[in-house]
């Protein structure tokens, strides 16, 4: 598929088309957590951009940070400390977890990013008040950045952007959907390189190019073995193709996730009548929440029992990056309200590098194979609605 090519090459190189964003005279402003108000951003005429953390040698980062802190936190800094990340006119901190929060106060103080912004968004998302509270904050982050770079974010601007990132969330919702229901359809790194790409590409560019590939996408993959145990990737952020090559290699295929870097970024629409910012804070406010955010003792573990169920997945495969508290935290009562429902789970800690490979085939091929033996091929339509693998 031709239409994938330009998303394989921006998930392999981001820094290199951001580099490109910004020569050609638009600032970028980049951010670490799905939480980020990207709409208001946008709507300043600003480019905003994921940062995924280098992959290589953190070192420089541990003058500053203690060792327990996870390998993205450590290798975010570090790519600022060592210039990867020179194309940054602005950097945005969500208050995803102590970590991240902590980062934020380094970076303030050591790297020149220019503007900043720590985005304290409220982590009980339940009552009228908190709500209130978000929409405050999503307020005051927009006259920041009127402010700081010397305009005026719009209303109709807003609405413009709504409406582009409400259709990127479409497509990318409908190209997971065509993957539950095909799984031949993509390969999981595919799948990969195009929702790491639509968090760093021109937006509008990115609306057309994703509807350009679903449109061709409905149409069908032929000749590709959509065959596997039906897997649910769950987790913080997974800066690892690889995984999905090894999990089919194992004969898994992943058919849902609940990935910072997958369903938790694009879920959700925002609703383009009333005030624009009331709207995103809405969309923030009701969205699938991570471990970082609270709406009930049971949300999660409900959201995760249900998405499996619907997609037909006959396992969970937990991917926590280690010393990630937030997911650590939750693991065990995730892993207990998934075994009450039928569904087994395993747990694979990584970092940004990986472990042998050997050592990860073996124990994904350890668990598909408890599974049992394999009923058929991919499930699809109805047939797997209701399915509790």
């Amino acid at each position: 598929m031709d239409k994938l090519n330009e998303f394989i090459e921006v998930a392999g190189e981001p820094g290199a088309y951001a580099r490109r964003i910004r020569a050609s005279g638009r600032s970028v402003i980049g951010y670490y957590c799905s939480y980020a108000p990207e709409e208001i951003i946008h709507a300043a005429g600003l480019h905003p951009v994921r940062l995924f953390g280098t992959g290589g040698d953190s070192g420089i980062a541990d003058r500053h940070l203690q060792a327990y802190c996870c390998s993205l936190v450590r290798g975010a800094l570090a790519e600022s400390l060592t210039g990867g990340l020179d194309y940054l006119d602005g950097t945005v901190f969500p208050h995803t977890c102590d970590s991240i929060q902590r980062l934020s106060d380094i970076w303030r103080l050591n790297t020149g990013h220019g503007f900043f912004a720590d985005v304290v968004l409220p982590v009980k998302l339940t009552g009228e008040s908190a709500r209130q509270y978000l929409i405050d904050v999503l307020q005051r982050f927009k006259r920041d950045l009127e402010s700081y770079f010397g305009l005026t974010v719009t209303e109709e601007s807003l609405r413009s952007s709504i409406r582009i990132y409400n259709t990127i969330r479409s497509c990318l919702n409908e190209i997971y959907e065509l993957k539950s229901r095909n799984p031949g359809l993509l390969t999981g790194r595919e799948l990969f390189s195009i929702v790491r790409a639509s968090m760093v590409m021109d937006r509008e560019g990115l609306r057309d190019k994703l509807q350009a590939l679903l449109r061709e996408l409905r149409e069908g993959v032929p000749g590709r073995d959509g065959r596997g145990r039906r897997l649910m990737l769950v987790g913080n952020a997974c800066n690892h193709p690889d995984v999905y090559d090894l999990i089919e290699r194992s004969g898994g295929q992943v058919v849902w996730d609940d990935l910072c870097t997958g369903t938790r970024w694009f879920s959700g629409a925002i609703r383009e009548e009333g005030d624009p910012v009331a709207s995103i804070a809405e969309r923030l406010f009701e969205r699938q929440v991570c471990p970082s955010k609270h709406k009930s003792p049971t949300a999660r573990g409900e959201h995760l029992v249900a998405q499996a169920r619907e997609h037909g997945a006959e396992g969970v495969i937990f991917l926590y990056l280690k010393f990630c508290d937030p997911h650590s935290f939750d693991y065990p009562y995730l892993k207990g309200y998934l075994k009450d429902a039928g569904i087994p789970s395993m747990l694979l800690e990584i970092e940004d590098t990986l472990p042998p490979e050997g050592q990860i085939l073996t124990r994904i091929e350890t668990f598909t194979q408890m599974l049992g033996p394999e009923t058929g091929a991919a499930l699809t339509g109805a047939s797997r609605t209701g399915r509790e693998g």
